[in-house]
């Protein structure tokens, strides 16, 4: 198969690159909002977590094509539960931003493409794991 070396003509598309350059121009200009209980709306997609203005965390709701069947709304409603519960933080120092997607598959490809890209701390500590606080950095 030809590569970049050995064709002029040759192009491989970065699918990856794609995606990662448009969810993270769409993420970035989503109004902040804070994270209280019922944000979010009963649809599928990825959302992002800021700790006094550092994004903290990437997650997605997936409402069609998981076990828990979570939507947006049930997923940040886990965390203000979650946050409401630690000491060393308050929900006043939360903020959160989120996309929906008309397509269950985009939902995985946006949270793989901003999780490569932030690497945001919390999505390495256990935070989004069931139990509460397990490896939480704050």
């Amino acid at each position: 198969m030809p590569d970049a070396g050995d064709d002029p003509h040759y192009f491989d598309f970065d699918l990856d690159r794609g995606i990662r350059t448009q969810v993270v121009e769409k993420l970035e200009t989503s109004p902040s909002l804070p994270l209280t209980k019922g944000a979010g709306p009963q649809a599928s997609g990825i959302y992002a977590l800021y700790f006094k203005g550092q994004l903290v965390y990437i997650g997605k709701a997936s409402k069609g094509t998981t076990k828990s069947k979570r939507t947006l709304r049930a997923r940040l409603n886990e965390h203000v539960s979650k946050i409401s519960g630690r000491k060393n933080i308050t929900l006043a120092d939360m903020k959160c931003r989120y996309l929906t997607f008309a397509s269950e598959w985009w939902v995985f490809a946006a949270e793989f493409a901003l999780i490569t890209h932030y690497q945001p701390g919390w999505n390495e500590s256990g935070f989004g794991s069931k139990v509460p606080g397990v490896g939480l950095r704050v």
